[in-house]
């Protein structure tokens, strides 16, 4: 039997959802390309292709693919390097030999008491086992046996610090001269180059002969060779040239260099065949030479569990409460943000982004920074709750003989989506679900701007590759930590909660040195702190409830994001959001995030204690209702425990030009004071005064006109300079004509100091109200988030679920 075959069998027996979640950990059918799979055998071809054994492996721990590769490297011992192909020539990634894992096969009773030597349990080794077994990379095998997928057998000699096998770089390195002359060097005489090279490698497959050779050898030639033992098979020397002269291509034929290269150690080597050159100035150790050299290697003791964090110091008391208080100040901070919002919409940059001074403006009205008023956007349009929204282009008019030009389109506006209104109402727990899941999904760091010459700006396209993997593994990290301990600030802290982050999550382990990882974990603690999911080092259950999340693959949706459209009501698992019955485990996680956040934060206040000094004082989370009819009447003075709202006559003006009188605004702020108390008499009195005064000037809408009874009022403002740009002029004693329409003159009037109200042609007084707009939010359901194609296409699965349910249907 082969073992695609075995792995085919394998597939077969799995139910609906064990293959979804094979699925969509491989990121199916998405990665499939352009090649539909239509069966289990098509599925289990792709399983073993290099492209999807590499996003398991990256998908796993670091203890994962530390085991793979011991796997590998007994499997190297026992059965040699793979046979070398043409296809290895020059890429870094090859593609897979034509190599069946059943002909490699490596027993797991060698295994286990290999990595027993190396003080692995036995116990850890074999749960380490079931899981790559459950993931498919390792793959169905006889009894007792471990089978490798091709890949890892393909990059064994790599992985264990080798180098390709001799008789392939010789091939691809020279030709019949310096072959010829390399046998010559050994003591071999041939008389054509394939007898040459074929004794060539018989002398360094032979262990003994090789190390023979190598005490010969000038002491220089030993420390080169210590060099790429311990390191990288690989070394920089000056002996060989292109044959046909300057920068070696890819397929350049080397020689060696006339006169040699100066250094007696590099050039023994090369001229015993023991480097042999691969690049311009660039030399490998073959793999022979290696394995003669190194011996006997110690039993590996690969690290299948996490390292304890060391930076570690107790938790204070109330370290809980103080999660609880930075996550209900955040959906606190998220509604301010987004009710100004859907009150003065802002214009999106032709560039893309919000502006500055947009920024400004909403930060300044929700009482924040301009980078967490940023942070706030971003999430809002990621979860659905906010987005951009463009003006369909008029027609073009047409007449006869001519016809006039399209009128351009307006620029997009950002605005509260159709989502914003259930939002807006509900609990702080259901404010901040939404807004906690895109957090944990988004590929992007939002409050992380390395560029030091660029502005920071809300609205961006997340495109950060390292965001959810460092994210998943800085949670993942924290929450080993034991109970009643948090991590230290400071640097030991931070780079040992990095090197743990790294073995969660191995995609971060990619080469790219430029790559501020360090930058990106600060910004994600200090936004980790902001919602309440980190508190003194420590994850609070609602962080817990984020790791469940995203080891769930919560990330393998996006820009679906799991949890977003759940009913901010109390409700059921139905209630959950779309696309989740058909998923458990993620149904699962997002209840289990909703409950933590419940519990951590409690039910909205719905009363006030009003104070004599016409302050209005909220403890803890205001309702929405209470926090409406506050900021109506007041202005937000101070936030944290309790949030303080100041009422004064500038803010009572506001809400008497909305359209309430002083019996209204009376009557409802004495429903909502705490019981036992009474509204102070001077608030009463300023209520009270500031409606006389209210609508002593009346703008006359149809043609701009102010009138007021009091003709002093009307003749002081006649002579305002401050008013000078309106153009009025007096037509009768209590009669003004402005030059500008009402909204200028009512706004003009209003910055002077004044409290006029609009009137209608019939003198009624009119309610100033901006009418509601909302935009379509832009987030897909978990369905469509991941189409196969640029469009879904009829009878072709879009998502894992739906090739899972027709793999399984057609077994």
């Amino acid at each position: 039997m082969h073992a695609r075959t075995a792995l085919e069998k394998w597939l077969a027996g799995l139910t609906a959802e064990r293959l979804t979640v094979l699925l969509e950990e491989r990121e199916l059918p998405r990665a499939a390309g352009y090649t539909p799979l239509t069966t289990l055998r098509q599925l289990a071809e792709h399983l073993l292709t290099d492209d999807s054994v590499d996003r398991a492996v990256a998908a796993g721990t670091g203890g994962d693919a530390q085991l793979l590769a011991c796997v590998a490297a007994r499997a190297l011992k026992t059965h040699g390097p793979v046979p070398a192909t043409e296809q290895q020539t020059y890429a870094w990634r090859p593609a897979p030999p034509p190599v069946d894992p059943y002909t490699r096969l490596v027993p797991e009773a060698e295994v286990l008491d290999w990595l027993e030597q190396g003080g692995t349990s036995r116990e850890s080794t074999v749960r380490a086992l079931e899981r790559l077994r459950d993931r498919a990379l390792l793959l169905p095998a006889p009894r007792g046996q471990l089978a490798l997928p091709p890949m890892l057998h393909t990059w064994a000699a790599r992985m264990d610090g080798y180098g390709r096998p001799a008789d392939l770089l010789l091939t691809q390195a020279y030709n019949a001269p310096e072959i010829k002359r390399i046998a010559a060097a050994l003591g071999i005489e041939q008389r054509t180059r394939a007898d040459a090279q074929t004794a060539i490698r018989n002398v360094l497959q032979d262990p003994g002969r090789v190390r023979e050779l190598v005490a010969t050898a000038p002491p220089a030639s030993h420390e080169l060779l210590a060099h790429m033992l311990q390191g990288q098979p690989l070394l920089r020397t000056h002996c060989f040239v292109s044959r046909h002269g300057g920068y070696a291509g890819p397929d350049s034929k080397y020689t060696f260099r006339e006169g040699g290269s100066g250094d007696e150690g590099t050039d023994w080597l090369a001229e015993h065949g023991m480097v042999v050159p691969v690049g311009t100035d660039l030399v490998e150790l073959p793999y022979e030479v290696g394995h003669a050299l190194r011996g006997e290697q110690p039993a590996p003791a690969p690290s299948l569990d996490p390292e304890p964090l060391t930076c570690v110091a107790p938790l204070p008391r109330d370290w809980a409460g103080r999660g609880a208080v930075a996550a209900g100040a955040a959906a606190w901070r998220a509604e301010l943000v987004l009710r100004e919002l859907a009150a003065h919409p802002v214009a999106v940059r032709k560039a893309g982004g919000i502006a500055v001074r947009d920024t400004r403006r909403l930060a300044k009205a929700a009482g924040t920074s301009e980078e967490h008023t940023r942070l706030w956007l971003d999430l809002a349009v990621n979860a659905g709750l906010a987005a951009p929204r463009t003006e369909k282009e008029e027609p073009a008019a047409r007449g006869r003989g001519r016809r006039r030009p399209t009128a351009p389109p307006q620029p997009a506006r950002l605005l509260p989506s159709e989502r914003y209104d259930a939002w807006a109402a509900a609990t702080p727990a259901g404010k901040l679900l939404p807004l906690v899941a895109a957090w944990a999904v988004v590929p992007e760091v939002f409050t992380y701007w390395p560029e030091e010459d660029e502005t920071p700006v809300a609205l961006i396209s997340p495109q950060d590759p390292y965001a959810v993997p460092l994210r998943h593994g800085v949670l993942e990290a924290l929450a080993t930590l034991r109970d009643g301990h948090g991590l230290t600030a400071g640097d030991d802290g931070q780079g040992e909660l990095l090197e743990s982050a790294v073995w969660f999550r191995p995609a971060l382990m990619a080469p790219y040195e430029d790559e501020d990882l360090e930058g990106r974990l600060d910004a994600i603690l200090a936004e980790a702190e902001l919602l309440g999911l980190v508190a003194h080092g420590a994850l609070t259950e609602v962080g817990r409830a984020v790791v469940g999340l995203l080891g769930a693959g919560a990330a393998r949706h996006y820009p679906a994001v799991p949890g977003a459209d759940a009913d901010p009501a109390a409700g059921g698992a139905d209630r959950l959001g779309e696309g989740l019955a058909e998923r458990p485990a993620l149904a699962k996680a997002v209840a289990a995030l909703r409950e933590a956040l419940r519990s951590m934060l409690p039910a909205p206040s719905t009363t006030v204690r009003f104070q004599a000094d016409s302050t209005a004082t909220v403890t803890g989370t205001p309702a929405p209702d209470l926090a409406a009819l506050l900021s109506a009447v007041g202005d937000i003075e101070s936030e944290g425990h309790a949030v303080v709202w100041r009422i004064t006559p500038a803010s009572l003006r506001r809400a008497f030009d909305a359209g309430w009188d002083a019996d209204e605004i009376l009557e409802r702020l004495a429903a909502v004071r705490r019981p036992g108390t009474e509204l102070p008499q001077p608030l009463t009195y300023t209520v009270k005064d500031v409606a006389r005064s209210h609508g002593r000037l009346r703008v006359v809408r149809s043609a701009c006109c102010i009138r007021s009874e009091d003709t002093a009022l009307i003749a002081e403002v006649a002579q305002a300079r401050g008013l000078a740009k309106l153009g009025l002029r007096k037509i009768a004693p209590t009669v003004l004509i402005s030059t500008a329409p009402p909204a200028e003159t009512l706004a003009a009037l209003r910055a002077a100091g004044y409290a006029p109200a609009l009137e209608a042609e019939t003198g009624t007084t009119v309610l100033e109200r901006v009418p509601e707009e909302r935009s379509r939010p832009m987030v897909p359901t978990l369905d469509q988030a991941h189409p196969q194609y640029g469009e879904p296409v009829r009878g072709i699965p879009s998502s894992a679920r739906e090739l899972a349910a027709q793999l399984v249907a057609g077994r």
